[in-house]
């Protein structure tokens, strides 16, 4: 529990009309709506989470925010991150956060730090305040943020989204677990789908983010029981609720320093295996792949590895659909071989990332291929703007 000296906390004439719901709250209350008038609270991100946390945080009367994010606001962000609007696509998020922050309370004190969370800098950006909520969607920013906040003893709320399904916990809390308690070693890179690729349902990072900024706020006003030590699992699509237990391992690492979460993560040698994969690779811009299409050649096979659902969306004129998936599985690849009967063979993705990894098995068992850059997302930017950009 956050002890602030109450004593310097006034509350407006604003105040009592803004909060007056809280007020008559015994759980609440005169008391606890200075605490939380008197509490700091940092998200780490504005995107699907940071988005409706934020919004509520502000609402309900939290004192000082710091918000850390590095982006703009992009189209495909309105779908679930609601604290931004169409005005503001192009534009730095935090500053979209910010305007909407100070619609819902003028009086709430924004910090602003639009950078990249590092090493080098999450324990001056930390330090200052109360309470962390983790609203990230990669692996080496949730490493770094729970041990920043494990070295300067911050309680930690964490959430993650795919899908259709969430999560939702309490971590560094009253001698309750952390993140490496739940995931004591990274996956490895690409195993798990971001949401670019595997997609969201809008309204599932608002029931997250909301649960997280109930759990920030109970922690500020010292009530309640916090999900310290329950891992909150949320199935969207069945409205099912489940916990799992979490606890401290005694034998985890002692954590002494911030060091590569990059590295940790390993990213940097995905990044060197994925170059030395596309230097051995073939490689056609979009505007090779028209050429082609546009000079009638019959000695190529235009392969699309995506989902069939994403195929449904957008489509290159003339390509055959074989999802990764079943090539990863092995039984694409014979499919591919059938297809192929001595012609070549042009892959593309969404972006190609898909593609090039496609390509990689297909090289293992013979098959030989050129690689789309960009995928069908350059195709609709540059060649067709009719095709959907999703």
């Amino acid at each position: 529990m956050l002890n602030p000296n109450l004593d310097e906390v006034q509350l407006t004439k604003d105040d009592y009309e803004r909060y007056s719901r809280h007020l008559i709250l015994p759980e609440v209350g005169l008391e606890g709506q200075k605490r939380l008038k008197a509490a700091s609270v940092l998200c780490i991100g504005t995107g699907g989470l940071g988005s409706p946390l934020l919004l509520y945080l502000a609402a309900a009367g939290i004192g000082r925010i710091g918000i850390v994010d590095f982006d703009v606001v992009d189209t495909s962000n309105l779908q679930r991150q609601v604290i931004h609007g169409t005005s503001w696509v192009g534009k730095p998020k935090i500053e979209s956060a910010k305007n909407r922050i100070h619609e819902i309370n003028p009086y709430c004190q924004v910090d602003l730090y639009e950078t990249r969370i590092s090493s080098e800098n999450a324990l001056d950006i930390i330090r200052p305040y109360d309470v962390v909520i983790d609203g990230t969607d990669n692996f080496p920013t949730r490493y770094l943020t729970n041990d920043a906040c494990v070295l300067l003893n911050k309680p930690n709320v964490y959430g993650s989204i795919f899908r259709f399904e969430g999560q939702a916990t309490v971590f560094n809390y009253e001698g309750g677990p952390n993140y490496r308690d739940l995931y004591p070693e990274p996956p490895p890179p690409g195993m798990v789908p971001s949401c670019a690729e595997g997609g969201v349902l809008g309204i599932l990072p608002g029931i997250i983010g909301i649960i997280q900024a109930t759990e920030a706020v109970k922690i500020i006003l010292g009530k309640g029981t916090t999900l310290s030590g329950r891992l909150l699992l949320y199935d969207a699509l069945n409205m099912k609720f489940r916990e799992l237990k979490l606890r401290p391992n005694p034998e985890r690492p002692v954590i002494e320093k911030l060091i590569d979460y990059e590295q940790f993560c390993g990213i940097p040698q995905a990044k060197a295996e994925e170059a030395k994969q596309q230097m051995d690779m073939s490689e056609i811009t979009v505007h090779d792949l028209k050429q082609l299409l546009d000079s009638g050649a019959k000695d190529f096979v235009l392969l699309d590895v995506r989902n069939p659902h994403e195929y449904e969306i957008a489509k290159i004129p003339g390509s055959v659909l074989i999802p990764l998936s079943d090539i990863e599985s092995g039984s694409g690849v014979g499919q591919v071989k059938e297809l192929l009967n001595g012609h070549r063979l042009v892959v593309h993705c969404k972006s190609g990332a898909r593609s090039a990894k496609a390509l990689g098995i297909l090289k293992e068992a013979g098959i030989e291929g050129t690689n789309v850059i960009g995928g069908i997302l350059a195709w609709s930017k540059e060649i067709d703007s009719s095709v959907p950009s999703y």
